[in-house]
This record gives C-alpha cells, sequence and structure tokens, in this order.
C-alpha cells in the first residue's frame, strides 16, 4: 500500500492523469498496490475535483456532521443514495407525531432496495456512508468486482467538536450513544487508512480535512459530463 500526498491515477485529482473509461479492473490496477492519497493540510493547494472511471462506485464517510452530505449535494452530479434522503421523504407520509422508531425497519429496506436498484444499472454511484455499515461496503466492492468495476472511499477527517457543530448547523443531531459508535468505527476506519490497511474489495482512499472537503466543487466519472 501506498501513502501518498499528491495525485494518483486511483481515483485522480483534476490535472493528473485521468482514469481509462471502460478498462478493466485488472488492467487499470495492475499489480500496484490500491493507494491512499492523503489531502490534508494542504494549505489551500488542495484539488477541486476528483475524477473516477466510468461505473466505479464512491463511498463518502466520517462523522455524522463531518460534512459528507454538504460535499455530495455540491460536487457529485451522478446518482448519490444517502439514507438520510430516504428517511425525509418517508417521514412527510408518515404522522407528525409517529415516531421514527415506528417505521425505521421500511426506511431502511426501502434504503437499501434503492442502493440495489441504483447498482444494477450499472452507472456509477456515490454512497453516504456513516462508517459504522462494514458490511455496505463490503457489498459494494463484491458489486462492482462483479461488474468489472471498482469501489473508492473519500474519508472526511474531522475533530468531534467541528462534527458536532455540523450536526448543531444542520439542525440535526445523533445521541450520546450513537455518536459515540460512530466515533468508534470512524476512528478505526480513519486508522486503518493511515496506516494503508483499505475495506477489502476497496482499491483507492483519498483522506480529506475540512477545509479539503470545502475546496472540492466537483465528483465526476469517466462517463458523466464534467
Amino acid at each position: 500500500m501506498t501513502l501518498q500526498r499528491y495525485a494518483t491515477t486511483a481515483g485522480v485529482a483534476h490535472g493528473a492523469m485521468p482514469a481509462q473509461a471502460g478498462t478493466p479492473v485488472r488492467e487499470r490496477l495492475g499489480t500496484h498496490a490500491p493507494v491512499v492519497r492523503d489531502l490534508r493540510e494542504r494549505a489551500g493547494r488542495s484539488p477541486r475535483g476528483l475524477h473516477f472511471a466510468a461505473g466505479d462506485v464512491v463511498v463518502v464517510s466520517g462523522l455524522p456532521g463531518s460534512g459528507k452530505s454538504t460535499l455530495i449535494q455540491r460536487a457529485v452530479n451522478v446518482r448519490a443514495i444517502d439514507s438520510q434522503d430516504t428517511r425525509d421523504r418517508w417521514a412527510r407520509r408518515m404522522p407528525r407525531l409517529l415516531p421514527y422508531a415506528l417505521y425505521r425497519p421500511l426506511v431502511r429496506v426501502a434504503h437499501y432496495w434503492g442502493l440495489w436498484r441504483a447498482l444494477r444499472s450499472g452507472d456509477p454511484v456515490v454512497v453516504h456512508d456513516c462508517g459504522t455499515q462494514a458490511w455496505v461496503r463490503g457489498w459494494l466492492a463484491r458489486d462492482a468486482r462483479r461488474r468489472g468495476r471498482v469501489l473508492h472511499l473519500v474519508l472526511l477527517d474531522v475533530t468531534a467538536q467541528v462534527a458536532r457543530e455540523g450536526q448543531r448547523e444542520r439542525g440535526r443531531g445523533v445521541s450520546g450513544y450513537a455518536f459515540a459508535r460512530h466515533r468508534r468505527a470512524v476512528g478505526r476506519l480513519l486508522r486503518d487508512t493511515e496506516a494503508g490497511i483499505l475495506p477489502p474489495g476497496c482499491c483507492s482512499a483519498v483522506l480529506l480535512d475540512r477545509e479539503a472537503a470545502g475546496m472540492l466543487t466537483r465528483i465526476t466519472f469517466a462517463d458523466t459530463s464534467p
């Protein structure tokens, strides 16, 4: 595994060599190990965009309130899957006083059904990931490999204080217990990624701090318009 401070061809920054559309995974990766690109602490010199090959899957992970949804809404022009969107759609249809816990299982089924349909389409997909669902990342990796594509990780590294502030700004918070669980899961994922250990089936990772995430304006794929 290689830890790099600058762009590589595995999920390249704009200005670097672009990924080759339609090239099989084994040819694109060759015998090289997956690459971790660290874009943190770049003092304003972070790339404005990330570019991936046609049909690949990108998982955006980090603490609740770290800026995942904001980044996806601002930079992604392909289909994005976010469980919060599914929850919001169901909440608009349910009686206002009905507790979420009573229909949570239905929301989860609807979310994963939508994710399955997006993957089956063969189009590129960006997936919002809370960091605690390792089995989902495994599913995404297996599906990408079956289709001759690959999985990439974009990981937001922010402090717990910054994440809590982000939750207050968006008006949605999580309980102390849930946040502690997220911190443990994301902390493990971050430490592993920094050590060059990516989730199974993941071919590249990009580490972002709040500044680097804020400078990204586009996450594009070879078969979509920039």
